[in-house]
């Protein structure tokens, strides 16, 4: 029999991502998904609704690692209600999954959660470590909440990891659809000023990281998951229209992003905020990164046709 993974909240972008990988690597996975159960390949997804506990608690006992990816979108208007939905979806899948793993004759070796860089705020252009200190806005507010819930999950002989990622970058979908359209729209220019510094992760690195964090017993605690090289914002559209093949764009002014994040259902501050993160405990490990750099990333995302 196969050594299980379940992924909570698999059926994201990370998620549907990770599971290839795993799937590769020789392991069974099942994730953990609102739908209705059924068979995606060779990819069992099993409907939970991330609040209470059921049939599916019974693959998460014995199973190598449970790895959380519960939560519902920030790319929205944080609205009171949705602020609630952003916290209560993170938040309560993480003490439904504790509940479970309680229960378990045999607990997960590894319990991965996944967190984020968000938890830093806006940082200006202060390198952010693992130790770095966290801010108090809404969205750090979320992270930490988040982890503190997960902080109260333990189980004998269980190890456990938090992994802060980074925006990731994908040709699936993500960080870049939006960004992508504008661009090739001929509206890939910097935001504001341009120096918010922009974190990223490209996601077969976010991939690996996983795997070690499921993997290696020395991936316990928090980690940052980021590439070595954030860029400024300026540089990540310049980069972006040179890798889609369009010219000089003019920047968006500052005062027209709330009309415009209204218009795209999102929020402002979002495209505002500066945070330049350091990978330092996977580096402490040996990781070594096969995208470290942006213009690589963005080649291997947009190849030449």
């Amino acid at each position: 029999m196969k050594t299980r993974i379940v992924l909570a909240g698999g059926s994201g972008l990370i998620g549907r991502s990770l599971a290839h990988l795993l799937l590769a690597k020789g392991y069974a996975v099942i994730v953990l998904t609102r739908s209705p159960s059924h068979q995606e390949g060779q990819i069992r997804c099993v409907q939970w609704d991330g609040r209470t506990t059921g049939d599916w608690t019974r693959f998460v006992d014995g199973a190598e690692a449970v790895v959380n990816l519960t939560g519902r979108t920030i790319n929205c208007r944080h609205t009171p209600e949705n602020r609630r939905e952003i916290i209560d979806s993170r938040v309560n899948s993480v003490q439904v999954l504790g509940q479970a793993i309680a229960s378990c004759a045999k607990p997960p070796r590894a319990f991965v959660q996944a967190s984020g860089i968000s938890i830093y705020g806006d940082a200006g252009d202060r390198w952010c470590d693992e130790d770095a200190p966290q801010s108090d806005d809404f969205l750090a507010q979320v992270c930490q909440l988040w982890e503190e819930a997960f902080d109260k999950v333990n189980a004998s002989g269980m190890r456990k990891s938090v992994l802060r990622i980074a925006p990731a970058l994908s040709p699936n979908g993500g960080f870049l659809d939006l960004l992508g359209k504008l661009t090739r729209w001929f509206l890939g220019g910097r935001v504001g000023d341009g120096r918010q510094f922009i974190s990223w992760i490209h996601i077969a690195d976010l991939n690996q990281m996983f795997l070690w964090a499921i993997e290696r017993n020395a991936v316990a605690g928090v980690f940052n998951v980021a590439s070595l090289n954030p860029v400024t914002n300026a540089e990540l559209m310049r980069d972006l229209r040179r890798a889609l093949h369009r010219p000089w764009s003019p920047p968006v002014p500052k005062w027209t992003l709330p009309f415009g994040a209204w218009l795209m259902g999102t929020e402002a501050s979002l495209a505002l905020t500066s945070c330049r993160t350091a990978p330092r405990h996977f580096l402490r490990n040996g990781f070594k990164f096969e995208f470290p750099e942006l213009r690589q990333a963005l080649a291997n995302i947009y190849p030449p046709k």
